[in-house]
């Protein structure tokens, strides 16, 4: 972290700030004690007060109990980012934001001093803490971006201040708060919005951006896809090999080859990419099988498009889905669990462990729990199965994942 002094660091977060004997500023910043090492600032977030002598024992220069945990930490991570000279990339979207920032940052990593957001480290809370990565000698900071409701882009962008900014996507995802399609492209565009003039919007194809002062790059029209046959992904700014197979992120790929090229990076040969926990991670079931974990969350787009690439992986071999309820469809849940339910169908899925009370209308056997799915499905599970697990993030499927794979360990 690009150091702050602590005389600053009280200017911009009111509360209570309590510094060791021998700081006088700050060279990280935290909010879980345990994460801490010497010179680092932790925030007290909630219950977190309970652990500032636990943060001060491992070395804290400071410890804060904020007034306001979320103004703190914006204040302090654009305090950051003022002090930095490096490019500043933003991605949000209503689905693949993680995926396209693990491939942007398997781009980067070679060739720049990169800084990606954890995880999904994409609000309030995880946009500062990415931020407060960011090193005097940091050339990239790529941040994902999480939209719950109008604003919140617009709120992130004045903390992150991105100059290239990647919108991968319009979907049916959190519309109990936008009401529609419209009102997913209006908070999505608060990302163009905030660009400076100069900056760089990379859109799908049909997005609208009225700005005239910003490059505008749009995916599926001046960004192709040419073919993707795995390894090999051919697109209109190369080809490249890579070590996924899932056809709906090759879409992912573009987005950030686009802002790899924004940024002035060469284009690899070969792509190994390091994805996120409980997105698209295959792994080995016995026989033969295969299990492919996508447990972090789900929507009617980003659910058929799993069970198209279970399909594909199995081969011919029994597929098994273990699919949870949709969340944050507002008016549009009911008609997006029929979707879903339709696509098992059409797709021909075998077998078919629907979990969560909306997930009744997929048909199939039917469990309140994923600890209920955990003992149904290892008590139906053969050998060479393949398995897909996904659902919305409410429902902790991930448990499902890992008990399958302790199964195999």
């Amino acid at each position: 972290m690009i150091p702050l002094p602590l005389t600053h660091v009280a200017e911009l977060c009111p509360g209570r700030l309590v510094s060791a004997p021998w700081a006088n500023e700050i060279t990280g910043l935290h909010i879980d004690s345990r994460r801490i090492e010497e010179g680092d600032l932790f925030v007290a977030v909630g219950p977190g007060v309970d652990f500032c002598n636990h943060a001060f024992a491992r070395g804290a220069a400071a410890t804060l109990v904020p007034d306001d945990a979320f103004q703190a930490l914006g204040a302090l991570g654009h305090a950051v980012r003022d002090r930095s000279s490096a490019r500043f990339v933003a991605i949000t979207g209503s689905m693949g934001k993680t995926t396209t920032k693990d491939i942007l940052a398997a781009l980067c990593c070679p060739q720049r001093r990169t800084v990606a957001a954890e995880r999904s480290y994409n609000a309030e809370l995880g946009v500062p803490l990415t931020l407060a990565r960011v090193d005097e000698d940091t050339e990239v900071c790529i941040v994902e971006l999480a939209m719950r409701g109008f604003g919140q882009i617009a709120a992130l962008c004045s903390i992150a201040g991105p100059e290239i900014g990647v919108v991968t996507n319009v979907g049916p995802v959190h519309l109990e708060k936008v009401g529609d399609l419209e009102g997913v492209v209006r908070a999505k565009a608060e990302l163009v919005a905030a660009l400076p003039a100069g900056g760089t919007a990379i859109v799908p194809a049909e997005f609208p951006v009225t700005r005239t002062d910003v490059e505008v790059v749009r995916i599926g029209k001046d960004v192709l896809l040419e073919s993707f046959e795995p390894p090999l992904l051919v697109t209109s700014l190369g080809t490249l090999e890579v070590d996924f197979s899932a056809r709906h992120l090759a879409s992912n790929a573009l987005c950030a080859l686009a802002a790899a090229r924004a940024l002035g990076l060469e284009l690899p040969r070969r792509l190994a990419v390091e994805f996120t926990e409980w997105r698209n991670q295959e792994s080995p079931l016995p026989g033969g099988g295969i299990l492919l974990n996508d447990a972090w969350n789900a929507n009617p787009v980003s659910v058929r498009a799993a069970l198209e690439h279970l399909c594909e992986l199995a081969s011919g071999r029994r597929t098994v889905a273990v699919v949870g309820e949709m969340a944050e469809l507002g008016a549009y849940s009911e008609e997006g669990h029929r979707e879903v339910a339709g696509a098992l169908s059409e797709i021909g899925i075998d077998i078919v462990v629907a979990v969560g009370p909306g997930a009744r209308a997929y048909g199939g056997m039917w469990v309140e729990s994923a600890e209920e799915a955990v003992t149904l499905v290892e008590g139906l599970l053969r050998p060479g199965d393949c398995v897909l697990v996904k659902g919305a993030r409410v429902l902790g499927l991930e448990v499902v994942a890992d008990a399958l794979g302790a199964a195999v360990r």
